[in-house]
């Protein structure tokens, strides 16, 4: 009896099987774990304050970006910011990705990506959950929800605030939306997000950055931010806003003083995306004399005595 049992239910299983084949596995991909920035595209670090290359701000974005004086994240009160979720495409911190389950069913609710001294943590819901209404409050890191796409992690934000696009170079309006593509290719994590902001953007911005699992990797903060005096002019002068007026920026021709790049390239805009942009500007470039200092982009030099065909 129980072997006619066993074949009966073995058989119901069999033929279910087909059935079941067609059906999407959902969260197949773990993404849990210590993620290193490899730092491969070049997203965030540069010398000149304007340089609007490559992003596609439109005039009022373009006006918002020229009024911004450096010296503002030295004021005591807007020292310790904490970023946009943009942040994590272009800061240099790596990402610290644990799952959320529920204590009953074991589902997914949630990604949660850690945060820095100045990134706020993420959480990517899963469960199905709206997005708030418009007037909802705006924290740094937003409002996350998440689905798959196959092996594809796809994550719709909203509701974060003014922040940075490039290390305070270009900003996103408190309107702005991001949707993340994320996907694993073993110990790879690859990142891209599309930055979407009818205020200061006249098409989506678009950035990947690869990650590298790394299991020694530290995280953490080192340290809780504390505002100190960092400039005395601010400190004896607590009324002062450092800004630009229209047109009286200093830094407007650096880029082009220096490296010889167009001032049209130099203020960016939806063009200076596309490699035709190349074509258009390629009779008003000429090459700068060679690259003698810091950040040439080649291999540091030698120590003295260990130059090419020397000996230990």
């Amino acid at each position: 009896m129980r072997i006619v049992k066993f074949i009966i239910v073995g058989s119901a299983a069999l033929a279910l099987a087909p059935a079941l084949s067609g059906v999407p596995v959902f969260a197949q991909v773990d993404f849990s774990g210590w993620w290193a920035n490899k730092q491969h595209m070049d997203n965030n670090y540069s010398n000149q304050q304007v340089d609007f290359t490559g992003i596609p701000v439109n005039d009022e974005g373009r006006a918002r970006a020229l009024s911004y004086n450096l010296a503002a994240v030295s004021v005591p009160e807007r020292q310790c910011p904490v970023y946009t979720p943009y942040y994590t495409h272009t800061g240099p911190f790596g990402l610290q990705i644990a799952s959320r389950a529920d204590p009953i069913t074991q589902k997914l609710v949630a990604w949660e990506i850690g945060g820095w001294i100045d990134r706020d943590p993420m959480t990517i819901w899963m469960d199905g959950r709206p997005h708030p209404t418009k007037s909802a409050p705006h924290p740094p890191s937003g409002f996350t929800t998440g689905e798959w796409d196959g092996d594809m992690l796809i994550a719709h934000t909203t509701h974060f605030k003014f922040g940075d696009i490039k290390r305070h170079r270009a900003f996103s309006s408190d309107n702005a939306t991001i949707t993340y593509y994320i996907v694993r290719h073993d110990d790879l994590l690859t990142m891209m997000a599309m930055l979407e902001d009818a205020v200061y953007l006249s098409e989506p911005y678009v950035m990947s950055v690869p990650f590298k699992q790394d299991t020694n990797a530290n995280l953490f903060p080192s340290l809780a931010c504390e505002p100190t005096e960092e400039l005395p002019y601010l400190i004896d002068n607590p009324t002062i806003v450092p800004h630009y007026l229209p047109g009286k920026n200093p830094f407007v021709n650096d880029l082009t003083e220096k490296f010889h790049i167009p001032l049209e390239a130099v203020m960016g805009g939806p063009e200076t995306m596309y490699p035709e942009f190349r074509k258009r500007i390629k009779d008003k470039f000429t090459l700068p004399p060679p690259c003698t200092g810091n950040y040439c982009g080649g291999p540091p030099a030698p120590p003295a005595g260990r130059g090419r065909g020397s000996t230990p």
